[in-house]
């Protein structure tokens, strides 16, 4: 029996286990979507509005579930709206696998490079060079199909270069192409069906894989780190799977232990020595943590703020990731260890001498973890007008059901997001970490409801990121609602009419207050159009009315928005904030700041919190 290569592609992704597709449909793909139609919708496509959408959401699908996230584009155009999605899964090494169709016929350029894995170059109708357009992206691996008998191998290459090296692949497959003959029989296109659950030599591989350290260099790793006094731990998303090793090694050093915000869900936060997330929304015991110790530890992560590590003049470093290729520019380690985190912290541990070291390191950061605990929620207290987004945040916490999968956007929601909500076992989390892409929340957690449809998914985002891709997305929400078993995703939106972060970096950087213009947004009700669809939606104004919101979109039977108009004159000061930055805030108001003396009164208040005498062991909150 003969096969098109439509059909084929959708038995070769299902070969693979691929279950979901995102995208958006279009001429460029009319021989797919003939061919979904044949085989009854398997995998299943998912309809985004916009593409950009669709890459976020086969991001957010594979963030969360680890699998082969795959997104589709049916023209030239659609091609490039993909682009800010791939580059997201390319910074963060997520898998991704995009398949663009085009118009153009096989003949509408020259082939470059061998037959089965080219690009083509050519100035086709709409004259864009999709060779030229992904090189960077998907530098990893992009080709375009030419050829019926191309097909198994292009596709295959293009899965398992996604898989090892956690990065976007691309592949070109022209209309005229996808309605082609192959001479083969269906066997021939799935006997070597390379299921990730299936063993064999097809088996999807694991991630980029480097030998395992050797006992030279982990012995002088351990040298480093027992000679060190006051050791921190740095932890990124390539320490995910390891977190009993973290905490074992974490014991033995008497180490605070940081988060890149890619690695927090990594640890529980409710371990004392535990300090949250490190960088510019970081907490302030990370900020101690990274300025006092004399050694660190790095684990699976590329953090890219190289002023909030400490210098390589102040303390020593060993360095554990699986990708040789990771940025050692922000801190120069003297041990690189070359391996998965799990596996060499395994073999390093039992070299660590924990029973001689003191315990006054360990002492202090976790003492300064409980004093910021009391700071934040002092912060969270204070007044605004009308709502405090810091509160917000803190009111959701407790609330968090044991299985939630949290994403969040970019701009001033990420500094709550990453302060005020305490991952718990079992709890997932995420957000845009290398490319901080605006608008991404809703997308991924429609992503994560396709991964795990029997866990609720929440995304956090303010009313920039809701306005530019997730009124569309609820749109998604609502239609696929029927899709999960946990019919439960909530959308929060923190609504303060402005582009809340870049106001704030104008007024503590520039000393200069916004341009209004550019920073202040159309007031919406997103409440109202979340209820236009059939979802619940509430819209909140008043403090006391915040823990009930998040009980009732929490207890929805369907996708959920809850709406909180928050003050955007509440800062998000960073944890190394100083009084002479606070002054650069307050010479923005001087300067003409349209809030006036409400920043000045909301960032000096919430400094403050920090110089308050803290609570004494079973003593009495001030």
């Amino acid at each position: 029996m003969s096969v098109r290569v439509s059909d084929h592609v959708l038995r070769r992704l299902r070969a693979w286990g691929v279950e979901h597709v995102f995208g958006y449909p279009g001429r460029g793909l009319r021989g797919l979507f003939a061919a979904w139609g044949r085989a009854g919708d398997e995998p299943r496509f998912v309809q985004a509005r916009h593409e950009e959408a669709s890459a976020l959401q086969a991001v957010g699908y594979a963030r969360f579930s680890g699998r082969l996230g795959v997104c589709t584009a049916a023209s030239e155009s659609g091609a490039v709206r993909l682009l800010n999605g791939l580059y997201d899964a390319k910074l963060d090494r997520v898998p991704v696998l995009a398949i663009v169709g085009t118009t153009d016929g096989v003949t509408a350029g020259t082939a470059h490079g061998p037959a089965d894995a080219t690009a083509l170059r050519g100035a086709g109708r709409r004259g864009v060079d999709l060779y030229t357009l992904f090189a960077d992206v998907a530098s990893e691996f992009m080709a375009t199909v030419t050829a019926p008998e191309q097909l198994t191998d292009v596709l295959d290459r293009a899965i398992r270069t996604a898989y090892v090296h956690r990065c976007p692949a691309v592949v070109v497959i022209p209309a005229d192409v996808q309605d082609l003959v192959a001479a083969a029989s269906e066997d021939e296109f799935t006997a070597t069906a390379p299921g990730p659950d299936r063993g064999g030599p097809t088996a999807v591989p694991p991630p980029v894989q480097a030998d395992v350290p050797s006992d030279e260099s982990l012995r002088q790793a351990a040298e480093i780190l027992n000679a060190g006094d006051k050791v921190a731990i740095l932890v990124g998303r390539g320490a995910a799977g390891a977190g009993a090793e973290v905490e074992r090694i974490a014991g033995l050093l008497g180490a605070g232990v940081a988060k890149a915000l890619l690695g927090k869900d990594v640890l529980s936060d409710e371990l004392p020595y535990v300090t949250g997330a490190v960088g510019p929304l970081g907490t302030r015991p990370s900020y101690e943590l990274m300025r006092d110790c004399d050694t660190l530890l790095t684990i699976g992560s590329s953090f890219p703020y190289e002023r909030h590590l400490p210098g390589p003049d102040r303390a020593r470093g060993v360095r554990i990731d699986v990708d040789p290729r990771t940025n050692e520019r922000r801190h120069p380690h003297e041990v690189s260890l070359v391996g998965d985190a799990k596996e060499t912290l395994t073999r390093l541990i039992p070299l660590i001498r924990g029973a001689e070291r003191g315990r006054e390191w360990f002492d202090t950061v976790r003492a300064n973890v409980r004093r910021w605990e009391e700071v934040s929620e002092r912060r969270a207290g204070l007044s605004a007008d009308p709502l405090n987004p810091e509160y917000v945040a803190r009111v959701l916490d407790p609330l968090l059901p044991r299985d939630a999968i949290v994403a969040c956007d970019a701009g001033s929601v990420a500094t709550w997001f990453a302060r005020g909500l305490t991952l718990r076992p079992g709890m997932r989390a995420s957000l845009s970490g290398t490319l901080a892409t605006m608008g991404c929340a809703v997308p991924y957690a429609i992503g994560a409801k396709f991964a795990h449809p029997d866990r609720p998914a929440i995304a956090l985002l303010g009313d920039g990121a809701m306005q530019m891709n997730g009124l569309a997305e609820l749109v998604t929400a609502a239609r696929y609602r029927d899709r999960w078993r946990d019919p439960r995703l909530v959308v929060a939106v923190w609504n303060n009419r402005e582009l809340n972060q870049g106001a704030w970096e104008m007024r503590a950087v520039e000393g200069a207050p916004p341009f209004l213009p550019s920073q202040q947004l159309p007031d919406v009700s997103y409440a109202r159009f979340a209820r236009s669809l059939g979802l619940t939606a509430v819209r909140v104004e008043r403090p006391e009315d915040v823990a009930q919101a998040w009980r009732t979109a929490l207890e929805a039977d369907g996708p959920a928005l809850v709406e909180f108009l928050t003050d955007p004159a509440v800062p998000p000061l960073p944890p190394h904030t100083t009084w002479e930055r606070l002054e650069a805030t307050a010479a923005s108001v001087l300067a003409g700041d349209a809030e006036g003396s409400a920043v000045i009164r909301r960032a000096f208040k919430a400094k403050l919190q920090e110089f308050l005498p803290g609570r004494e062991p079973g003593g009495d909150r001030p």
